[in-house]
């Protein structure tokens, strides 16, 4: 299944905004003005501004500043999951699920859902506690994926290190590639994974 099949199926069990209706615009501008602005310098009105609409229009979609806030996160945490775990499915040994798992990630930061997933890391603490739990649940869905195939890894005696203390590591690289990585620089997202894979000491095939 490729990425839009992907996106058009969780658009259908409504777990995701269709990017082309209100909502899904609404959610692109306020992910690009939350990581620009910050949350609690966007206002309503920038948001409405974004978009081409009356501030109270906001409402129809959304009650609260906070609950556009939730939704852009919930639903980059929904879209990346669904796209790791078929990345994962196409893959067949662990190093290849791993070097799946690393290129999607890679292409959630750097790609069209960069902007919500820095949102994503640096305004979380603007959340309520209730709303942090529920995308706590999501994220610990998603940090699965990675934390069973690093497992297998060390099982199979590939991985020596303990495998949260990778997937923290991993997490932290991969979030600062936005900082540096251009795509027209000549080292593709690909070439990229492949770098990261090698780094690990991962070169070699599974036993």
């Amino acid at each position: 299944m490729n990425q839009d099949s992907i996106l058009r199926s969780l658009i259908a069990e409504n777990l995701v905004s269709d990017p082309a209706s209100a909502r899904g615009r609404l959610l692109h501008e306020a992910a690009r003005l939350f990581r620009d602005k910050g949350y609690e310098r966007t206002t309503v009105r920038d948001l409405a501004a974004a978009v081409g609409i009356q501030s109270g229009s906001l409402f129809h979609h959304f009650r609260t500043k906070e609950d556009i806030l939730k939704a852009v996160m919930v639903e980059t945490i929904r879209l990346n999951t669904a796209l790791m775990q078929a990345a994962m499915e196409a893959a067949t040994t662990h190093r290849d699920k791993l070097q799946a798992l690393i290129r999607a990630e890679l292409e959630s930061i750097n790609g069209q859902t960069g902007e919500a997933m820095a949102v994503l890391v640096f305004e979380w603490r603007s959340l309520s506690e209730a709303s942090q739990a529920y995308v706590l649940e999501l994220r610990d869905i998603y940090e699965q994926l990675w934390l069973d195939v690093l497992d297998a890894l060390r099982k199979d005696g590939v991985l020596a290190a303990e495998p949260f203390v990778v997937r923290r590591l991993l997490t932290g690289a991969l979030s600062w590639t936005v900082t540096w990585y251009r795509p027209d620089g000549g080292l593709t997202l690909d070439d990229l994974t492949e770098q990261v894979v090698a780094m690990m000491g991962l070169t070699r095939a599974e036993n």
